[in-house]
C-alpha cells in the first residue's frame, strides 16, 4: 500500500483510469473482430447451404437409382449450376472418390474432407468445415450427402468457397477498427495528460508555494490558473499566507510588546533596588518609596504572567470554572475598590451607582472579577486626565447587563472588527500585552454571556457585559 501512496497521480491516472480503458478497448476490438469474422463467414455458409439444399429437389427422383445414373444427374446438376464462378463443386461417389469438379481440375488425392465424413456422420447429412487447404488457401467447404430411400449413400456433392476475399475484407474491417480504437486512445491520452497537467501543475506549484511558507515566506503566493477546485485550493493557500503573515506579524508586536511590559517594571525594580543598596544613610522616604515602586511593579509583573497563564489555559483548553452562585456587585464592587484610588491618582474620575438589587448569576467569581478589572483598567489607560469611567447597571428578567464607558480616544473604525482577537492592539503607544480583552472575552463565552465593544474614534468607548441571571431550575439542579 505504501508504494501505491508514494506513486504520482500521473502514474495512478495511467494504472487506474487508462489501464482500465485499454483493457474495456482490446476487449471491444477483440469482440468486434470475431463478430465480424462470424458475420462474413456466416453469410457465405448460409449461401452455400441455401445452394446445398436445392440437392433434395434435384435429386428426388434419383434417390434409387444406381451410380451411373447419379453421375448423369450429378455432371448434369453441376453444368447448369449459376455460381461456379464464386464456388467450386466437387461431386463424391459412393466410394469417396471425387468424380466429377466444375473446374475439370481434380483435387489431390491426399486432401483431407472433414466436411464429407462428418457429413456421412450426420443425421442430417450436412457438414461444414473452414480450414486450409494442402495449398495453403483458407477454404469453407459444405458437404451434403445423397442417399437413397432405403438410407443408403450413393454420393454427395461438396461445396467449397475461398476465404480469401472474405479474409480480406476481415483485415480491412479489423484494422478500421484497430485504427479507430487507436485514435480514440490517441485522443484519451491526450486529453488525460492535459486534464492530468491542469492538475499535476497546479499542484506541484502549490507545493513548493507551501514550502516556501513553510519557511516563512509568506509573501509568496499561487497563481490562480482556473475557476474550479483547484482555484479554491490556491485561494485558500494565498488565504492561509496572508492569515499567517498577519499572525506572524501579531506575534511579533505581542513579543515585543510583553518585552516592554516586562522589561519597564523591571527595570523600575532593578532601579529602585540598586538606589536603596547604594544609600550610604537610610533614608525612610527613599526606602518607603522604593519598596513602594517595587512591590507595585512586582504586582504588575505578576499580572502579566496571569494574564499570559490565562490566555495558554484557554488556547489548551484547560481553564476551569468554579462554578458558583454569585452576587455579581459584590465582584464589581471590589474591583471598583481596586481601582479607585488609581483613577483619583490620574485625575481621573470613575463613576459609579450601585443598584438596590440585581438577580444572582452563576459563576467563578474569580474570573469574573478578573474580566472587571480588565475591562476598567483599559477604560482608565484609554482615558485622558480629568476624563470620565462610567459604570452601569441594570438587569431583567434574562439578563444582568453592566455598561462600563470612557470618554477617552476611542477605535478606529477598521480596528474595532479586531479588537477581541488575540495579540491585537489598535494603539501600540499603550503599554499592554493584547489578549487582555481576549481572555475577558473567553472568560464571557465560558459564563454563556457576551462581551460587545461600541467605539467611535475622538469620543469614547463602551463595553457590555451581558450575564445570564439564574433560574430557580438551574439552582436546584446545581443543588
Amino acid at each position: 500500500m505504501k508504494k501505491w501512496r508514494k506513486g504520482s497521480i500521473t502514474k495512478r491516472w495511467i494504472i487506474n483510469t487508462l489501464g482500465v480503458f485499454l483493457v474495456i478497448i482490446v476487449l471491444l476490438v477483440t469482440s468486434l473482430s470475431f463478430a465480424i469474422q462470424n458475420f462474413f463467414y456466416n453469410g457465405i455458409q448460409q449461401t452455400i447451404a441455401g445452394r446445398s439444399n436445392e440437392l433434395t429437389n434435384f435429386f428426388s427422383t434419383y434417390l434409387s437409382a444406381d451410380s451411373n445414373s447419379f453421375t448423369q444427374t450429378a455432371r448434369s446438376y453441376v453444368e447448369s449450376f449459376p455460381d461456379k464462378e464464386l464456388m467450386e463443386l466437387l461431386v463424391i461417389n459412393s466410394n469417396g472418390e471425387v468424380i466429377i469438379t466444375s473446374t475439370g481440375f481434380f483435387p489431390d488425392e491426399n486432401e483431407a474432407m472433414p466436411d464429407y465424413q462428418n457429413a456421412l456422420k450426420s443425421d442430417d447429412n450436412f457438414a461444414v468445415w473452414s480450414g486450409k487447404l494442402n495449398s495453403g488457401e483458407s477454404v469453407m467447404a459444405v458437404t451434403r450427402v445423397i442417399k437413397t430411400t432405403g438410407g443408403d449413400s450413393i454420393g454427395a456433392v461438396r461445396y467449397v468457397v475461398s476465404l480469401e476475399a472474405a479474409n480480406r475484407k476481415i483485415f480491412v474491417s479489423i484494422s478500421l477498427i484497430i485504427f479507430a480504437a487507436l485514435l480514440i486512445v490517441y485522443f484519451i491520452i491526450n486529453s488525460g495528460a492535459y486534464f492530468i497537467r491542469s492538475i499535476v501543475i497546479p499542484i506541484k506549484e502549490m507545493s513548493a508555494t507551501t514550502r516556501r511558507i513553510a519557511g516563512g515566506d509568506f509573501e509568496t503566493t499561487v497563481e490562480k490558473l482556473y475557476d474550479d477546485e483547484i482555484g479554491e485550493l490556491s485561494d485558500s493557500i494565498n488565504n492561509m499566507a496572508s492569515e499567517l503573515a498577519a499572525s506572524e506579524k501579531l506575534k511579533n508586536d505581542f513579543i515585543s510588546s510583553v518585552s516592554h511590559e516586562l522589561r519597564t517594571p523591571l527595570t523600575a525594580i532593578k532601579g529602585w533596588a540598586e538606589t536603596m543598596r547604594a544609600s550610604e544613610t537610610f533614608d525612610p522616604v527613599i526606602m518607603n518609596k522604593g519598596m513602594s515602586v517595587i512591590v507595585g511593579e512586582s504586582e504588575r509583573l505578576t499580572g502579566i504572567v496571569e494574564e499570559l497563564l490565562d490566555f495558554s489555559r484557554i488556547q489548551e483548553g484547560r481553564m476551569l470554572l468554579m462554578m458558583d452562585k454569585i452576587d455579581l456587585l459584590a465582584e464589581l464592587d471590589e474591583a471598583i475598590y481596586m481601582l479607585r484610588e488609581r483613577a483619583l491618582s490620574e485625575s481621573k474620575h470613575l463613576l459609579y451607582d450601585e443598584p438596590e438589587f440585581i438577580p444572582p448569576v452563576m459563576g467563578d467569581k474569580n474570573r469574573i472579577k478578573q474580566v472587571f478589572i480588565n475591562i476598567i483598567d483599559n477604560a482608565l489607560k484609554y482615558t485622558p486626565s480629568s476624563g470620565v469611567i462610567g459604570i452601569q447597571v441594570t438587569s431583567n428578567s434574562d439578563n444582568v447587563i453592566i455598561a462600563i464607558s470612557d470618554n477617552g480616544c476611542g477605535i478606529p473604525a477598521e480596528h474595532l472588527p479586531r479588537i477581541k482577537e488575540k495579540f491585537y492592539k489598535a494603539n501600540h503607544t499603550i503599554r499592554g500585552s493584547g489578549i487582555g480583552l481576549a481572555v475577558a472575552d473567553e472568560i464571557m463565552q465560558l459564563h454563556k454571556g457576551s462581551l460587545t465593544i461600541e467605539s467611535t474614534e475622538g469620543i469614547g468607548t463602551t463595553v457590555t457585559l451581558v450575564f445570564p441571571v439564574l433560574k430557580e431550575e438551574d439552582n436546584s439542579n446545581n443543588i
